[in-house]
This record gives C-alpha cells, structure tokens and sequence, in this order.
C-alpha cells in the first residue's frame, strides 16, 4: 500500500466535504480516497512524499480511534461517486476564498446574518442517507419495474407512438437543447425559435387556421384558456361544451369557469341555444371521445350568428386526413401533439396546441414567435407581442401562462419535420386502415358500433358480457377503455401491428384474423378517405417539411440549431429567479425508460404502482423540506401551482360559508404570474407597497388589511422577495393575515434559498406551489416542460385537485376541481427531483442551499463598488439572487439594461433578468452549481462592460456608436468586409482575455428590432431563403 502511494502520489485523507457521505458508513470512520497526480520534479518530490506519509499517518489515526462497530472493509473501500461534491460547483478552498471575500468565518456565519433567526431550522431534515448515482439508478430501476407496460388502447387524448430515435437521442436526451432557457434574449436564441416557429407553422397548417402559439400545458388547459378567451372577448357568462368532449377536459374547463364566475351548460349541439345573446362560446371535440367524425358546419354558423365563438378540440394526426376545423369556420383550434412523437408518460409532459383566426392573435394566451429583422437588415425570429403576458400585463394578461412545454414542442415539430406531409398522411392513414380492419371484425362477431364514421376509436356495444372480453384482454395484456356496462372501446395509433389487431379481434370473440378480414373487404371499406370528410386541402408545404426525411439530415439539422442558442453546457445562465442550476445526467436518464415512458395516464393503478410508490416518496420528502403535511402533483407549471393553491383557499373558504372572502393581497415586487392566477381563481389584487429596502410595507400593508379585513381571503407572498432578500417580518405578515381571517400563499420560486434553512408550513404560510424545474433540478427545456405541485397545510388537504377519471384520495366533494388533464400532472419527470433529493440527502441540500447564498453574496460583493446593489437584508447580505441597478448610466451614458444585456453576449454570457421586477435594474442568481471560475469570469465580464461605460462617461467613446450599443456582435459581423465603427473588432469580439477564438460562443445575429416585429406580424415560416444551408432529398421515385 505505501508503496503504491509513494509512487502515485495517492493521499488518504479523511473527508472535509459539508455534504453527507455516502450509505452504509459510519459516523467516525467517513473516509475518502483522493487522488491527485503528483509532479515529481527535482526539489518537490521529497516534500511531496513526505506529505503523502503524513497524510498516510493521520488516517491510521483517525481510523484507530473511530467506532469499533466500523467495518475495515468500509474504511478502506468507501464510497468515491459523493454526487452532491459533483452537483455543488465551489469546493473547499473555493469556498474558503469566498468567505474571506466576505470578512467571514464560516458559512454558518453567513446564514446567521441572512436567515432571520425567527425562522430558521433547528433540526436537520429528516431524510434517507444520500446514495450514489449509480445506486439510485438501480433503485429507481427497481420502481420502475414495478409498473406494467401494457397495450393501451384507452385513446381519451393519449396514444402510444413511435418516438423516432434520432429525435430522442439527439434533441429529448441532448443538453444543449434541454438546459436552455425560455428565448427572450433572441440574439442567443434563434435555433430553438426557429424550431418552435416550425410548429406553430405545423400547427397552422393542419388545423387551417392562420396563427398558431408556441404550446400550452396539455389539451385540458388549452380548453380552458379557450373558454377564458370566449368570455374576454365578448364579456359574455354562459359556456356550451359538447359532453362528447374528453372528460378530463370537461372537468378541467368546469373547474376554471367555476371561480372566474362563468355558467358552463353541457349540451349536445341540436339542443344549444344561441339566441339569448348571453353565450360566449361553444366546445366540442373532433373526432369526438368516443370516435365519431361529425359535420359541426351548421353548429359553427349558429354560434356565429349568436355572436358566440366556436372552439375545436381535435386531433393532428386525425387532420392529416380529416377535412381540417379551420374549413368550416371555427374560431379556436386546440388539442395535444403528443402523439407527434412523444411518449405516454403517464399523462405528460406533452405540448398542447393552440391556433385561432387573426382577428383574436392578441387576446391568444401563452408565447408565440414571430419573425423580425435584426440591426443588419436579416429576417430573424423572437418572441412576439409579449406585451399580452403575465410579466407584464399581470392581472390583465391573457393568461397566466409562463412555463410551456417547449421542449416538447420541438420534438412534436422535429417529428413532423423528420416524416414530412406524406410521411404523417401514411402513418394517419395506417391507422386509419387499422380501425376499418377492426371495425369489420367486431360487427362480423356480433358487436355493435357506436358510429361508422370514424378516425381510429371505436365505441363499442357488446354482444357478450363485458366482463368476458376484458378478462380476455388482460390474458393479452390488453388495456381498453371502459364505459357502461356492456359498452367498451377501443382506440389505435400509428404502432399498431397485424398481431395487434389479431390479438384485439380474439379478445372480442372474432374467429377471423386481420388478415382474413382485410382480404374480405378489398377496397369496398373506405372510411373518411371515402367520405365528405376527407381532406382535400394540402398542408406542410414549406421546404422545411420536406426536406430533412434521412436521419443524416434530420441530425445534421437538429445540431445546427442547437449551435445556435446558448444552453448550460456553454457558460452559466445567471437569470434570477430561475434557478438555472445543473441537471445532471443521472437525473435525467429514466425519463426515457419505457417502465416510464410507455404508461397511458389512465391505466388501472395496479399498473403503474411504480409510479405510485415514487409519488409517495417524493411526496414524502417535499413535505419534509416545506414543512406542509400533503402534496398535490396535478399541477403541471409554477402558474398552474399558483391557481390551484389560490383555487383550494377559495374553496376552503367557501366550506366555511365566507364566500364574500375574495381580495387577494400582492406585494408590488411579486412574479407577473401572481396577479394572473389570483384572477383567475376569481380574486380580486389588491397591490401592496414596498419600502426602500424592498421589504413589504407593513403600514400599507396593514391599512389594507384593516380595509379588506371583512372579505380579506389570502396573502401571495415570494419567500424570499424578488428583490433578493429575507424579509426580518415574514412571520409577522403571516400573523396579520390569519388574524384577520385569510390565508397566506408562499409562492415557492425562490425555495432554492430556504430549502434546509427555514420551511414555509413552519412560519406561517398555508399554501405553497414547488417549482420543480427550479429548485429541485428539472431543465427548463428552452421553456417547458415545468411542474409546480402545491403543498399545503392539514386544513386545506381536503381541497386538493381531484379527477373525473383516475379515482385519487383528493376526489372527495370538498375537492377544488380539476387542474390539469392528466391526475398527477406531468409525472414522467418527476423522477428527476425523486433522484436529485435522494443523491443529494438532507446534508447535501442543505448546504447546496448554504452555497447557493454564498455564491450570491460573493458575486455582489465583487461587483459592489462598481454597480450599486439594489437591496440587502438588515445585515447587509443578499439571499441567493441580487439586483444591479443600471438606471444611472442612462443619464450618464446613454447605456440602458438591454444594452448591457447584448454586450453580455459578446462575453459568451446569457443576460440576468431583465429590467425584473424594477425597471431599469439586472438581477442576477449564480446558483450553488457554478464554480468560482466561472462566476469570476461573468464578474469581470460585467466590470469589463462597466469600463466601457465609464470610457463613454469620460467622452473617450462615442454614446450612439459604441460595442455596448452595437452589441452583439455576431460572427458575420465580425468578418465582414467593411468595418466602419470607431472601436477594433478584436475589442468587439475578445474583449477580455478569457474570450478566445476556439471557445467563443458566438451570437448568430445581430441585435433584433422588436418594434418592427410586432408592427408586422409574421408568425409561421418565412420564405425558405432565410433558412441557412438546407438539406434538400429528392422524392423517391
């Protein structure tokens, strides 16, 4: 052994890491092996052994007086794959380095004069000893295994698919594309805005509606935003829905319409009544849940002529052959692309779609891109017509919607890409063919068909006992969807085989094979393609559908966006409140195992008990954190978080008989996203002030309490503030409003700061949303997907969201309703967060959090004497996030934030949050996962931008024609021809040493014109021409 480390320069040492060592060792005996490759030269060789022997020496020591309980075998053979040293960016020294920046001791010292002591822990968290990565993905192997992949033929807006593999390999499991954050610094951001545009195009084109947005949550809420646009529109309280429409997205719209005060009525189209001017609109499904393909033209003209508008659920692949909603005339399309090449998942994420006519583009809720030109004169893309959104228009924006479902998006465009008009007609009429084939078998064995004009479901009258035939189908393995009794049915999708329907024939008692059957009928069976419904109009005539068909194409495409948008993987993204820290590989790697990914959200919960038994765990472990007694996953965003915990004070309230409580009190600072959702769970804001310090102001806020004490419901708070601080009288706030009868809602997207430190059900706060793609290690995914599941206290638990399908504990008659489509949201990236809190374990997060604060402060500190930090704490620390206020250089300069924001990107850098939440300012979160390294680069990057403007200031550059100004500056720029602007372009493009040519991240555009984009609204593709290099293939002949 000592030779071994003589000769290696092995040092054995005992462990200094903060976070908890890993299972199975002992308390005394947590030993290390740390190898460090020795540079024997001449005079440090003999220094260097002498320290490995000492080193050597003080193990045998430690390991001599450590418990005898220990085992040697544990000594000498520890545990090395510590994730939380790998999750957490600064180490030791680092970290000491830091602390002495900051005039402090320790990092408890630093907590002490942050974490006001009223509220901070005094115990560890009670949670399981961390494991490793590899351990957890064996365990989390074990969970999964206990679901059971079955054939679901259940359909209700969920189907199973073929998820192309260099889509899943080089977009879904790629990093660049899911660490990226929501694109609205465009100039960094042009691969994924033009994927995104690609589908809105998509979306256009099938639908036959001219504008489409970037994605929706799933296709409940899509419905439901569609019902909130009816009534925007024409102020009108009465809603229609065809109660042929999903169920799921029935309770979903009843649940919204019910707290914002509009009348929901289900009828069928003959009996709906539009003369009494008092309906909004109208909802129906096609092909409806059941199957049936019918002409809702005369439907869409009486609402018109009612002055009501007419809202479409439907299907895509359906429209690939199916006479489009757009051609007779509805107003509103909407519905789900999952079934554009992504999984199951047990109810999501998948992105919903959502498209309308022109006249009703503004009032459309969620992100759309549009195309613009950028300062060179180039068609380029950004997000369009922002001003409709939460974080702006707050209370008065179309939607509370933030976090989308981007990522999935992008794969549903990369599908439609990679087969292309034909490719989606042929596997559209595939499946088509296969339900005629079914069709055929199941009347010849004596059952009964619910319609014969139909897309790929089946509704299906019996001619035995029900019970008979699904006994069968579980002898196959086979899941169907279960009506009545004596009714069932059946729903295909492009995967089904010959065997398939073979085995689907048996269990109904059909003697014939598919094969026999299909002989039978020739070409006499043609369905829709022999009907009025058949599609006539074409769709995805774009070059970019229709030219990426090889996999050598598809890849080579995907990769030239990717390069386009700065992600995780080239520098930090210091975005405050968004916690853009590492999503590690190790968590990311089940969302694809098909014990996950191959589960339809509606399958006997015997099926999935994997998933059950990881939903308790975590559930488990985020009440351990919070400090709440019960978690509802259902919600899948941080807005939808908000509504429904906003949603179940409402209806606890209303259990009590205080309907009048509706006034819901918002500190000025608070995410747009807070007055949204307090709207629609039909509160009314009233907006608190805050003080200089950017605490709340307690007088106001205690006249307004006074005044509103009678109809006072709830308090939304952000823990700790936007502006970056732990407010000394949270407990105090909390107190106020139960005293007068209210409920307080502690918005968890700064819980990155608090997780084992303080917990919200401790000091007061009744109700919290999680965003889990923040603090507990979700991607952002370039916007989506996201998931808030809400915590709540004892007394609100009754209230949590229930489900019309799925029986779940929350389905009782005090249930708020129904938020999402699918009953535990988003679930198949919830194993994301189950594996990152159980790597991490109650020590690990706990300083992950200490770090994350220490970063924070370390980084103002260093850039203190340059820029003026907008807010401290008493103690004149800042929390995990901090702002820099940029306004003065307008004055002095003529330098805004944005300008420093672009010039940030000629520094390889992603802008901090934008003149949020003061104008004029930049706020900037570091996380725990980035290392001192880097967080210095970003500091001398923006203390480099600070002497430029000092060198503007002091007239030794120009104010109008300066790198801030001019910046970014792209490589086309860069290597142009001309060169006409008063500084070098090495200063342009290298301004610091750190910046070189082989490492730079170099912005593909110059600085966009957003005024111009907005006044000319362009929102599907532009002319191929702007398209860069593409790859075209001839058709095979």
């Amino acid at each position: 052994m000592q030779s071994c480390a003589k000769s290696w320069g092995i040092f054995l040492v005992k462990s200094v890491s903060p976070g908890a060592p890993c299972r199975h060792l002992s308390g005394k005996s947590r030993v290390v092996w740390k190898l460090q490759q020795c540079r024997i030269r001449n005079s440090g060789a003999s220094a260097s052994l002498t320290r490995a022997a000492a080193a050597a020496r003080g193990l045998r020591t430690s390991a001599a007086a450590s418990s005898s309980s220990s085992r040697q075998i544990e000594r000498i053979l520890p545990r090395h794959d510590d994730f939380a040293e790998r999750h957490i960016g600064p180490g030791e020294r680092e970290k000491r380095e830091m602390l002495d920046v900051l005039g402090l001791e320790s990092i408890d010292q630093l907590i002490e004069n942050t974490v006001p002591s009223s509220i901070r822990m005094q115990r560890s968290m009670k949670m399981d000893d961390p494991v490793c990565e590899n351990e957890v993905l064996e365990t989390l192997q074990k969970i999964a295994s206990e679901n059971k992949v079955w054939r679901s033929y259940i359909g209700m807006g969920y189907y199973n698919c073929s998820v192309p593999p260099p889509i899943q390999r080089n977009l879904l499991e790629n990093a660049g594309w899911v660490t990226q954050y929501t694109p609205y610094q465009p100039e960094v951001s042009q691969g994924r805005l033009e994927s995104l545009l690609n589908y809105q195009t998509m979306i256009c084109d099938i639908t036959g509606l001219p504008v489409a947005n970037a994605s929706l949550l799933d296709e409940g809420t899509a419905a439901a935003e569609a019902m909130q646009l009816c009534h925007r529109q024409n102020k009108r309280r009465t809603f229609y829905i065809d109660p042929r429409c999903h169920p799921q997205t029935i309770a979903v719209v009843q649940t919204r319409a019910n707290y914002i005060g509009v009348k929901t009525l289900l009828k069928l189209p003959h009996e709906m009544d539009f003369s009494g001017k008092d309906v909004s609109g109208v909802l129906f499904q096609y092909p409806d849940t059941d199957g049936r393909v019918e002409d809702f033209t005369a439907l869409v003209d009486r609402a018109h002529k009612g002055g009501a508008l007419a809202c479409c659920a439907t299907d895509l692949l359906a429209l690939c052959v199916m006479r489009p909603p757009g051609e007779f005339g509805v107003d509103i399309a909407l519905g789900s692309s999952q079934r554009f090449g992504v999984p199951l998942c047990y109810g999501g994420p998948h992105a919903a779609f959502f498209a309308v006519k022109d006249n009703l583009v503004r009032m459309m809720p969620g992100r759309m891109v549009g195309v613009t030109r950028d300062a060179a004169g180039k068609e380029v893309y950004r997000l369009a017509l922002q001003t409709r959104e939460q974080h702006i228009r707050r209370d008065k924006a179309t939607s509370n919607i933030c976090t989308a479902q981007a990522l999935l998006a992008n794969m549903a465009a990369m599908f439609a890409l990679y087969h292309g008009p034909q490719g989606l007609k042929h596997i559209a009429e595939r499946t088509h063919n296969a339900a005629l084939i079914l069709a055929e078998g199941l009347k010849r064995a004596g059952h009964r068909l619910h319609s014969e004009m139909f897309f790929d479901t089946l509704k299906i009258n019996c001619s035995v006992a029900a019970k008979d035939i699904l006994e069968r189908a579980v002898q196959r393995q086979i899941n169907l969807r279960v009506y009545t009794e004596g009714v069932l049915g059946i729903s295909l999708d492009e995967t089904v085989t010959e065997r398939d329907l073979d085995d689907l024939l048996w269990v109904f008692g059909c003697e014939s094979s598919a094969e026999l059957i299909a002989e039978k009928m020739g070409e006499r069976v043609k369905g829709v393609m022999g009907s009025p419904f058949k599609r006539t109009s074409k769709y995805l005539t774009h070059q970019v559908f229709n030219s990426y068909h090889s996999e050598t194409n598809i890849v080579r495409y995907m990769k030239r966006l990717e390069n386009k948008d700065l992600s995780l993987v080239h520098s930090m993204i210091p975005l405050g409140s968004c916690t853009m820290k590492l999503n590690s590989s190790s968590e990311l790697m089940p969302i694809t195992w098909r014990e996950f990914a191959n589960i339809h959200p509606f399958v006997p919960l015997d099926q999935a008990e994997g998933y059950q038994k990881l939903f308790r765990q975590l559930e488990k472990d985020l009440c351990e954190v919070t400090g709440y007694d019960k978690i509802s996953f259902q919600p899948n965003s941080g807005a939808q978080g908000e509504y429904a915990g906003l949603a179940a004070i409402k209806a606890y309230l209303n259990s009590k008989g205080e309907h009048a409580r509706s006034v819901c009190l918002i500190p000025k600072s608070a995410h747009g996203t807070n007055p949204a959702s307090a709207q629609m769970a039909g509160m009314k804001v009233q907006v608190v002030e805050v003080d200089k310090d950017g605490n709340i102001d307690m007088a106001h806020l205690k006249t307004l309490v006074d005044k509103h004490k009678a109809n006072l419901a709830a308090m939304m708070i952000t823990y700790p503030s936007t502006f970056g601080v732990f407010e000394e009288q949270i407990g105090d706030v909390c107190q106020l409003i139960h005293e007068n009868g209210g409920q307080v809602y502690l918005d968890g997207a700064n819980m990155n700061a608090q997780v084992g430190l303080c917990r919200p059900g401790d000091y007061g706060s009744d109700v919290s949303h999680l965003n889990l793609h923040k603090t507990f290690c979700i991607p952002h995914g370039g916007g989506g997907p996201g998931m808030g599941p809400i915590g709540v206290k004892a007394h609100l638990a009754p209230f949590l969201p229930s489900h019309p399908v799925v029986a779940m504990q929350s389905n009782t008659s005090s249930s708020l309703g129904t938020i999402s489509a699918a009953p535990w949201g988003s679930s198949a990236i919830l194993p994301i967060s189950w594996a990152y809190i159980k790597m991490m374990g109650s020590k690990g997060l706990h300083h992950a959090t200490e770090v994350a604060i220490l970063n924070a402060n370390y980084m103002a500190k260093r850039l203190e004497d340059h820029y003026k930090v907008l807010f401290r704490g008493r103690k004149g620390f800042v929390a995990h996030e901090f702002i820099l206020d940029v306004r003065p250089f307008k004055k002095t300069a003529n330098i805004e934030a944005v300008d420093v924001a672009k010039r940030l990107q000629d520094y390889g850098f992603h802008a901090p949050t934008m003149s949020w939440p003061v104008a004029g300012t930049l706020m900037i979160e570091p996380t725990e996962s980035e290392d001192k390294a880097e967080m210095d680069r970003f500091c001398d990057a923006l203390l480099g931008i600070r002497q430029e403007i000092a060198d503007i200031e002091a007239g030794q550059m120009d104010s109008r024609i300066n790198p801030l100004k001019m910046a970014p500056h792209s490589l086309a720029c860069i290597s142009s021809s001309t060169w006409d602007r008063p500084y070098s372009r090495e200063f342009a493009a290298f301004p610091l040493p750190f910046i070189r040519p082989e490492t730079k991240f170099w912005p593909t555009i110059s600085r966009i014109d957003d005024i111009y984009g907005d006044q000319h609204l362009v929102c599907t593709c532009p002319p191929m021409e702007v398209y860069e290099s593409p790859y075209e293939e001839r058709a095979s002949s």
